[in-house]
């Protein structure tokens, strides 16, 4: 028999992926151990074609004071379904199937390039050229340095996809740039909340207006969550009414500013640890 052809980072936006992801045969190949949640590495196959993913059991979740026990999977494939309607494919393509532990959320695994230099500590009091600031950071013996982002058009999209979807962790390590130059984001079981919850590393566009593109995308956002649009029947299979009516108050709210938003003072702005 010959050996499975795997998909390369490159097709993760086509229909065969998430045909893969839903219907292939989860073999699990380890644990990443780092993660607070049970985060389960896989190859996943399919009618001769295979890749690797990410599979979070919902059995393996651990419980939030401030979410509903057993949702994150949801939250994770109700990112992807909001990433793939601004057209901006932010987060990789993802499902919620079973698996060998249960139902759970399943997703393509993104090789990142570890020479992409998105996030950096510097001595200077203000970012040089195509930086933003995020804000200060103690680094140990007293010592401060100046937390800064690429001021990368991948980033402010990922910066509005986060406004939007309510992230309250969005860490350095969710940052998944790729030898292509393509962005990914990944980790978004903290999301949908209905209250304000917006915890990032990427403040650096705060207050600022947005982008064309950006109005561009909330307003297809907006159609699509409107009563009958596609998206919100579809979020509404993994998402609360209270939920999705959070999320099309926060599209309405950023196209009526036409900014990014800034930090409220009612929760933490930075996450901890920021990587």
């Amino acid at each position: 028999m010959p050996a499975p052809e795997r998909i390369p980072t490159g097709r993760v936006s086509t229909p065969d992926a998430l045909t893969l992801l839903a219907k292939g045969e989860l073999t699990v190949r380890g644990r990443l151990r780092e993660a607070s949640n049970a985060v389960l590495y896989c190859a996943v196959s399919y009618e001769g074609e295979e890749a690797h993913c990410v599979y979070k059991p919902i059995a393996g979740e651990r419980p939030l004071w401030d979410f509903p026990d057993g949702t994150l999977a949801q939250r994770e494939v109700a990112a992807y379904e909001v990433s793939q309607a601004t057209g901006w494919g932010l987060v990789p393509p993802t499902v919620l199937r079973d698996g060998p532990y249960g139902q759970g959320m399943v997703q393509l695994w993104i090789e990142a390039d570890p020479e992409a230099a998105l996030l950096a500590l510097i001595e200077d009091e203000e970012p040089g050229d195509g930086w933003k600031a995020v804000g200060f950071a103690e680094v140990g013996e007293g010592r401060t340095a100046l937390l800064v982002h690429a001021d990368d058009p991948r980033l402010r999209r990922l910066a509005v996809l986060d406004a939007v979807i309510n992230n309250g962790d969005r860490k350095g390590g969710h940052l998944l740039p790729t030898a292509d130059g393509t962005l990914y984001a990944i980790d978004h079981g903290v999301t949908f909340n209905a209250d304000d919850k917006l915890r990032t590393l990427l403040w650096g566009w705060a207050g600022e207006p947005l982008p064309a593109e950006a109005v561009t995308a909330l307003t297809t956002l907006a159609t699509g969550l409107a009563d009958g649009g596609t998206l919100a029947t579809r979020l509404a299979e993994l998402l609360t009414p209270a939920e999705v009516a959070a999320l099309s108050g926060r599209v309405a709210a950023l196209l009526r500013s036409g900014t990014h938003p800034v930090p409220s003072g009612d929760w933490p702005a930075i996450p901890w640890p920021p990587v």
